[in-house]
């Protein structure tokens, strides 16, 4: 099964970072978070990825031609230019990097990415998203239950912690608990390829008038997590990431 990866948005709450790189390619330990997001997929053994590009998509585009560059030991001969690369491991993953336009809407992506694919199911997510939910159970669940798509459904953390008062008397204190609202939609997909003639066209929001669609016609089912998920929509979710990664507690590599 093949996985969509929508990378091309302008990331605008993001702009410290994201005026001179797209989202995806924001790092956390040294990696674009889409690497990261590609690594939890290829941990399932899901390695065949097919990439919606948009703003500033070149630089995704150059990352990963250069990738094994970047990532092995080389020897250049400057008389010639040869290269020789050695040494290192690279991942054996295969990507596929699709132009879908700077403006186009995530609806639009997700129906240039179902063209490209075919007849078949695949998953998709955003570019901007870890989690750790398993993945088999996931498409597992999208398989029994036989609809067009399935949504994994993810309880956010709380942007401050949560404090219980009895008068003025604190009765418990929970530091930024996983569960700080309601479900909201986690980016995790499992879609048929019939979702592509829910999409109007290439100007159409997915998160809008296609799940409403899908809603109404009893085709969207979502599979609960309730474990690890984190968006990267700030830098203080940039920094939350990073701190994770450097103190050896990445829970979204489940694989490591």
């Amino acid at each position: 099964m093949k996985v969509g990866i929508l990378a091309g948005g302008l990331g605008t709450r993001l702009a410290e970072e994201t005026v001179v790189k797209p989202k995806p390619m924001v790092e956390i330990g040294g990696k674009p978070i889409l690497w990261h997001i590609m690594r939890s997929f290829a941990d399932y053994g899901f390695t065949e990825f097919v990439i919606a590009l948009g703003y500033k998509g070149e630089m995704i585009k150059d990352y990963f031609i250069n990738y094994r560059k970047r990532t092995c030991s080389l020897t250049v001969k400057l008389a010639t230019g040869d290269l020789l690369v050695h040494n290192g491991h690279t991942e054996d993953w295969t990507v596929h990097l699709l132009d879908t336009g700077a403006k186009t809407q995530t609806g639009g992506r997700i129906k240039r990415i179902a063209e490209y694919i075919g007849n078949e199911p695949f998953l998709l997510t955003y570019g901007d998203g870890v989690s750790n939910v398993n993945l088999h159970k996931l498409v597992e669940f999208h398989r029994g239950h036989g609809k067009i798509a399935t949504v994994t459904a993810v309880r956010p953390p709380a942007r401050f912690g949560d404090l219980v008062f009895s008068g003025e008397k604190i009765e418990s204190f929970a530091e930024k608990p996983q569960t700080g609202g309601g479900w909201i939609n986690g980016g995790f997909f499992v879609l048929q390829p019939e979702v592509a003639k829910y999409i109007d066209s290439f100007d159409t929001a997915f998160e809008s008038t296609p799940l409403d669609r899908l809603t109404r016609e009893d085709q969207l089912m979502a599979y609960r997590h309730h474990d690890f998920w984190q968006c990267m929509d700030t830098l203080r979710d940039v920094q939350l990431l990073e701190n994770m990664w450097v103190s050896g507690n990445v829970p979204w590599r489940v694989g490591a």
